[in-house]
């Protein structure tokens, strides 16, 4: 047992607390003393509808680059990120030192008076900032209007009950994670709406050279979620797409002798234009191997054009 503490640095939303907290908890029955740290972050900040990005910052890192600064300095030892906010290349002193088993990575349909995307009326306006949303829920709905709702979880939810939306769209594993299924309507198949890569997940970021918190965290890395998010990262990588980007990528594990499949998805920001992949992981290829393979398929197909549409 180490006598050290190992300090996490996490974001302060309740979804971010949630999250450091089951990885705090999950430590101390392991016998580690560990303590959170709430570090602000530029896209917590951008919450608030009087501050913007700065010039040249685009959607990678805003969730991140604080904390990663936090740990670069010795004043955290260890960072809980939900996965999909995580810039696919790290910077050379960091290290993604676990990923731990995956909760359900779909996105969902929450409303207050329509029980599934085909029930929502004409024109309704719906909540999403996410341009991998919007572009996937077009090419279902060519009438949908989108609108971005800052704010937590909470918030938004209150700017459901209050109209201002007709639906939000959500990732299942936040509202999971937060106790609050009961707001779901409708769960989006891989088929209709591609995950974002890495979604569902957590990722434990820490120094590479921290030999101590390295070894303390590997407990907590599970293999399977890790080949996973590793293959849909390596789509987006290979497409240079980052977290604004209208890309999806998802793993589907082999389920009753079904083969494993890597589904893939870009999409025009209108939703007009749509070219897909689903690989079947058979032949033990590598994670990096699959999502070359599910790329290409989408690159033959148009994806290049697509992604310069937006």
């Amino acid at each position: 047992m180490s006598g050290r503490t190992f300090h996490i640095g996490s974001r302060g939303s309740q979804l971010a607390l949630w999250q450091a907290n089951h990885i705090a908890d999950a430590m101390r029955a392991q016998g580690l003393t560990v303590e959170i740290t709430i570090i602000k972050t530029l896209g917590d900040r951008m919450q608030d509808p009087m501050v913007t990005a700065p010039a040249g910052v685009d959607g990678k890192g805003l969730f991140t680059r604080e904390i990663e600064e936090a740990l670069a300095d010795k004043r955290v030892d260890l960072a809980v990120h939900s996965l999909k906010d995580l810039p696919v290349e790290l910077a050379h002193e960091f290290t993604l030192a676990a990923i731990p088993q995956r909760v359900d990575a779909r996105d969902v349909l929450v409303s207050t008076n329509h029980d599934s995307l085909a029930d929502l009326p004409e024109d309704a306006v719906v909540g999403t900032t996410s341009l991998r949303r919007q572009s996937q829920l077009l090419a279902q709905r060519g009438d949908l209007q989108f609108t971005a709702l800052r704010g937590n979880v909470d918030t938004r939810l209150r700017k459901l009950s209050e109209g201002q939306v007709q639906g939000l769209i959500l990732a299942a594993a936040g509202l999971e994670r937060l106790g609050l299924t009961q707001w779901v309507r409708e769960y989006f198949s891989v088929e209709v709406m591609c995950p974002a890569p890495g979604q569902g997940a957590l990722g434990i970021e820490c120094r590479a050279g921290d030999e101590e918190t390295l070894a303390a965290l590997k407990f907590l890395d599970d293999a399977n979620a890790r080949f996973a998010v590793s293959a849909e990262r390596h789509v987006l990588a290979a497409l240079g797409g980052g977290c604004a980007t209208p890309i999806g990528a998802h793993y589907v594990p082999r389920k009753q002798g079904n083969a494993a499949l890597l589904h893939a998805v870009v999409a025009s920001p209108n939703g007009k234009q749509i070219v897909r992949a689903s690989v079947p992981h058979a032949h033990n290829e590598l994670p990096s191997e699959l999502a070359a393979i599910a790329t290409q398929i989408l690159i033959d197909s148009g994806a290049k054009k697509l992604l310069s549409l937006e």
